[in-house]
């Protein structure tokens, strides 16, 4: 065996353990979702309403009614707004009735269009069974779960943060006291938690304001339930890349029932432009270094933790994927250099920015020189007419 191959082996192997160990813990996770989902949910809430305790004690707010206070004001509006979607999308069910013998045609219609292209009679009754009213309602209900399931992961995110709260009253020494073994660690740690904090917040408020305006324009164009189509667009934007796909199809199907194709391309052209300023302009702008994870991890990441522990994964997929990149690459200084791997980061974008600038001289400057290239070659190429003697 040769030196290099002597060399590659133990990393190839190393990789290998590591992938095998990933999907170990991944099947594990995905095993415990009904607690876990909840309990990761819990920690990422405690750790954006942690400052408003800190704010509290600083105003002279007993500890115990500082922590309490935040722990029901947090409980009360996710209560409140898991509830409010549950019977919203209980009245979505109820909807369905009254729009059966449309949403049948529609499926008449898509199984003609398909045995048209020369699909056979199986498949097609496989798409049109899925167009009817009955196992829409269905899909709907098996998403959102059962009463008693949403009470018990509501009663397990209220256990959690409770004992959460109670033991962030140790965080700083229990920081102060890592940070003599691991200070890495403890930074790393430091940098998550106000990343995570930033990205919740300007994400939850930039939702707020999506969901209010295609909730509007909805009601503009006459769409029906256009207050539940803006919960699922707020509810949606929290889904990198692709929550916009989810949130815009039941406004376009309803649109289409009511409105037909003229109702469908105003839907469609409202949340493209929304979808564009906030997802695209104003987010990236306010987060800023806050993410720094390439468009393909983060897209993989959703599809990842919706596998492993259900849609709160999806939800959560971009702080938990910090997560584990805090712990695997920031929290060791020996594997920063995967860091522009992942995503750009300052200096990656310094560095492109950079090399941009240098292509515009370089084009500019050629562009200058490029007439006195020519006049020279022609000079060059020009018949010598000088009179001979």
């Amino acid at each position: 065996m040769t030196d290099t191959a002597a060399a590659r082996s133990p990393r190839a192997t190393t990789i290998l353990v590591a992938l095998a160990a990933a999907t170990v813990v991944a099947i594990g996770m995905s095993s415990i979702r009904g607690i876990l989902a909840p309990t990761l949910l819990t920690l990422i809430l405690v750790i954006c309403a942690n400052p408003v305790r800190t704010w509290l004690l600083a105003k002279g707010v007993p500890p115990g009614l500082a922590t309490g206070s935040v722990i029901l004001v947090v409980f009360g509006l996710l209560a409140t707004f898991t509830y409010t979607i549950v019977i919203a999308f209980a009245q979505f069910v109820d909807m369905l009735p009254d729009y059966a013998d449309e949403i049948a045609q529609i499926g008449t219609n898509v199984g003609a269009w398909l045995q048209s292209l020369g699909f056979g009679q199986a498949q097609v009754q496989s798409v049109v069974s899925g167009i009817d009213p009955g196992n829409i309602a269905g899909v709907v209900t098996n998403a959102i779960g059962s009463i008693a399931g949403i009470t018990g992961a509501l009663v397990i995110i209220l256990t959690m943060m409770i004992l959460m709260a109670a033991d962030a009253v140790y965080s700083r020494t229990i920081l102060g006291q890592l940070r003599s073994h691991n200070p890495n660690l403890v930074l790393a740690l430091g940098d998550y938690a106000s990343n995570v904090r930033r990205y919740m917040v300007v994400t939850t408020v930039l939702g707020i304001a999506q969901g209010a305006l295609n909730a509007i324009a909805l009601v503009v164009l006459q769409v029906p339930a256009a207050l539940l189509w803006g919960l699922l667009a707020f509810l949606c934007s929290f889904i990198p890349n692709i929550g916009y796909f989810f949130a815009i199809v039941p406004p376009v199907l309803f649109g289409y029932l009511v409105g037909g194709w003229p109702t469908v391309i105003a839907v469609i052209v409202v949340y493209g432009v929304i979808n564009a300023v906030v997802q695209s302009i104003i987010q990236p702008r306010v987060v800023g270094h806050a993410v720094s994870l390439s468009q393909t991890i983060t897209f993989f990441s959703v599809l990842f933790w919706a596998v492993v522990i259900g849609p709160i994964g999806a939800i959560l997929a971009v702080p938990l994927t910090l997560m584990a990149k805090t712990f695997l690459v920031d929290a060791n200084p020996e594997s920063h250099w995967w860091r522009p791997a992942l995503g750009p980061t300052g200096e990656t974008r310094d560095m492109a920015r950079a090399s941009e600038d240098e292509a515009k001289r370089d084009r500019r400057g050629r562009k200058k020189a490029a007439p006195e290239l020519h006049a020279k070659a022609r000079r060059r190429d020009a018949p010598d007419i000088t009179p001979a003697g």
